[in-house]
């Protein structure tokens, strides 16, 4: 198996974080199907790492079963200096660091803090398409309290959605709407905004 290594001596990356703190949260494209694997490799090498999950049932002819499957298949999220990235992008599995072109995009702290409290959760949560309009709300009671995401309704059930803008995707948590306020916020213009291209890796010998 290939393993996507970033050479150490390219300046153009290196230089495309200026202005950006050094440690932040990235999300990382990895294999499909290997994210556990990939996020525990990660771990061993003293990274901080995130790979938020949820528990779907899949049905055979003779059993159902429960399992853990990542919210957003292929992608996992990690705390590191970009600058010293040469022990993360070396992991068998990691295919790309997310980003615009080849400039390093680092995940909004806010959204990585409301994956923590959505993860932590016992609330039913699911993967959900990723919305960027509608009323924000916020979680005044229970395990996500504190919550902020999008207000939607499925079937006559109550969803607050938070999403992660740099991938464009989103999850779904089940809530009563009777702990739920609005949160009031600034009007934005919206813009023809593109989906954010990953950064491509070089392949060194």
């Amino acid at each position: 198996m290939a393993i996507a290594r970033q050479r150490i001596e390219d300046g153009h990356l290196g230089d495309s974080v200026t202005g950006v703190a050094q440690v932040a949260w990235y999300a990382l494209q990895v294999r499909s199907r290997k994210e556990n694997y990939v996020a525990s490799q990660i771990v061993g090498r003293g990274i901080e790492c995130l790979l938020p999950t949820y528990k779907s049932f899949r049905k055979w002819s003779d059993r159902t079963k429960e399992i853990e499957q990542p919210l957003f298949p292929g992608y996992l999220f990690c705390r590191f200096d970009f600058h010293d990235r040469r022990p993360l992008i070396t992991v068998p599995g990691v295919l790309q660091i997310v980003g615009n072109g080849r400039i390093a995009t680092p995940v909004s702290d806010d959204e990585i803090c409301s994956l923590r409290l959505a993860v932590s959760s016992e609330l039913p949560k699911q993967p959900w398409p990723y919305l960027e309009v509608g009323q924000r709300v916020r979680v005044n009671y229970g395990t996500l309290t504190g919550l902020e995401g999008i207000l939607v309704n499925v079937k006559g059930n109550h969803r607050v959605v938070i999403s992660v803008t740099l991938l464009q995707r989103s999850v779904a948590m089940e809530v009563d709407s009777a702990w739920l306020s609005p949160v009031a916020e600034c009007a934005k213009e919206v813009t023809g905004q593109k989906v954010l291209r990953p950064i491509r890796m070089t392949v060194s010998s």
